[in-house]
């Protein structure tokens, strides 16, 4: 399949927020990402469901939603509620991911589970046929504007090479420092979504650098 790209609203002007939902429901872009912070989980907070609420309004393209927090689940009939496509949690704040996943499903929702930079693949074995989509995290979960972990490139080798050897058809999503440069490493080493922040926003035009990640 093509690769999907989803900009990141955590990068977007939130003095002119619609503005930019505008620029991005006007682009290629396949998803909208949004990130959940909550100062526990994270070092940082971000925003939460009144403003999601508020975007999914004006969104024409699907949420994929991003939980940096702790307890993740507890907020599933919230997520739900917002119309999101995706549900993204991480496998470092869900001692018990399967269940997660399962009530994820349960929802109506795509179940996905996120890994930080110092988390190993291989501990995804006994759930990979049960997501929809795994997000490595290529910078420390919390900021925006972060420096690219080149090892990161590795890890999608080996979640592609777990994905093909189970029969899943997990889709792989890299979030952090991703850039025209770092999304080719990324796209060849497996990589079928790509969350950028910065890159976009921070373009001269925003659009048409979706186009061009879109393209590669």
């Amino acid at each position: 399949m093509k690769h999907k790209i989803a900009p990141s609203l955590l990068a977007a002007n939130f003095v002119n927020l619609a503005e930019d939902i505008e620029m991005i429901n006007q682009s290629e872009a396949d998803w909208l990402h949004l990130d959940i912070m909550d100062g526990v989980f994270v070092p940082n907070i971000s925003f939460g469901f009144p403003v999601i609420n508020a975007v999914s309004k004006i969104s024409k393209k699907p949420l994929d939603v991003h939980l940096m927090i702790v307890n993740p689940e507890k907020f599933i009939p919230e997520v739900k509620a917002t119309g999101a496509k995706i549900m993204n949690v991480h496998y470092e704040a869900c001692p018990h991911l399967h269940r997660v996943i399962q009530q994820i499903r349960e929802a109506g929702m795509e179940p996905a589970v996120t890994i930080n930079p110092s988390t190993p693949v291989f501990l995804l074995k006994d759930i990979i046929k049960d997501v929809y989509m795994v997000l490595i995290m290529s910078v420390n979960p919390g900021f925006g504007g972060q420096k690219f972990i080149e090892h990161s490139v590795e890890k999608v080798k080996e979640l592609r090479q777990l994905i093909d050897e189970s029969g899943s058809n997990a889709i792989i999503e890299v979030d952090g420092g991703v850039n025209q440069e770092t999304a080719i490493l990324l796209l060849e080493a497996g990589a079928n979504a790509l969350v950028a922040g910065n890159a976009v926003f921070a373009a001269p035009s925003p659009k048409e650098m979706i186009h061009q990640l879109k393209a590669l």
